[in-house]
C-alpha cells in the first residue's frame, strides 16, 4: 500500500473490485482462461505431443495436461532439473535446458511442441524459442505473460520478459513459422496471458482457427481513455 494517502484508499477500492470480479467471473483468471482454451483447441491435435518444462504435468486446477490432448499417439515431457528435487518431481521427464544446444535426437521430434508459461523464466530467449521451434515438425503452442507482477524463486528460477502478439508475430517468423490462432484473458481484474499458435505449414490451419485481428490492442481500454495525458 502507498504511503500516500489518496492512493492507499484507491488501492483499498481496486483490490474490493478485484475480489468481486474474482468471486464473480473467477474463469477470467490467466490459469484458468489459458487452460479453458487449450481445452477447446487440444482435440484438434495429434501425432506426438511434448510439454516443455512440463514440472509435473499438473494443470493447477487438479488436472493434467496430458488429458487436454487426447487424439495425440504420444505424450512427451521435458524438465530442467537440479534445483528443488530431481526430475522435478517428475520420474519420466527428459532432461532439457533450453539456453543449451538443442539434443540432435529432439531436432523435429514432435509434432506439436507446447509451453505453459515458461519463456518468461528463461533469459537467452532467443535460444529458448529456437529450440523450442526447431522440436516440432510442426505446430508450436506456448502460453506467455503479457502484463502480470514480477515473480521467481530465488536461484532456482528467474523471471525476465513479458510478451506482445507481435512479439510471438515476429518469433514465429524467424523461424519460419507463422501464427495461425492468438488469444488473451484481457482483462483489468487479472494478469493478462496470451496464448499463440504458430505452424510451419500455417494454411493446414487456416480453415480451424478464426482469423486473427491484428488491429485488436491489448489492455488498451484499460490504460487508454477518452482526453487522458498518457
Amino acid at each position: 500500500m502507498s504511503d500516500h494517502p489518496d492512493l492507499t484508499v484507491l488501492e483499498a477500492v481496486r483490490r474490493k473490485l478485484v475480489n468481486l470480479a474474482r468471486r464473480r467471473a473467477f474463469f477470467l483468471s490467466p490459469r484458468r482462461w489459458s487452460n479453458a482454451e487449450l481445452r477447446k483447441w487440444g482435440h484438434i491435435f495429434t501425432g506426438s505431443v511434448v510439454n516443455v518444462s512440463a514440472w509435473r504435468d499438473l494443470d493447477k486446477e487438479g488436472g493434467r495436461y496430458r488429458d487436454y490432448f487426447p487424439n495425440a499417439s504420444e505424450y512427451v515431457m521435458t524438465n530442467y532439473w537440479g534445483s528443488e528435487v530431481p526430475n522435478d518431481g517428475h520420474p519420466d521427464a527428459i532432461f532439457l535446458d533450453l539456453e543449451a544446444e538443442l539434443p540432435e535426437s529432439l531436432r523435429r521430434r514432435f509434432d506439436v511442441v507446447f509451453a505453459h508459461t515458461v519463456l518468461e523464466h528463461i533469459f537467452d530467449i532467443r535460444r529458448a524459442f529456437a529450440n523450442l521451434a526447431d522440436m516440432t515438425r510442426d505446430v508450436l503452442i506456448v502460453v506467455v505473460p503479457f502484463a502480470q507482477n514480477e515473480h521467481y524463486g530465488g536461484e532456482i528460477f528467474g523471471d525476465y520478459w513479458r510478451f506482445t502478439p507481435l512479439a510471438l508475430k515476429k518469433m514465429a517468423l524467424s523461424h519460419n513459422m507463422e501464427l495461425v490462432h492468438l488469444a488473451a484473458n484481457d482483462t483489468p481484474w487479472y494478469p493478462i496471458y496470451i496464448l499463440a499458435v504458430a505452424s510451419r505449414q500455417p494454411d493446414r490451419w487456416k480453415s480451424v482457427f478464426p482469423a486473427i485481428d491484428w488491429n485488436r490492442r491489448l489492455a488498451r481500454d484499460v490504460y487508454v481513455f477518452k482526453n487522458a495525458a498518457w
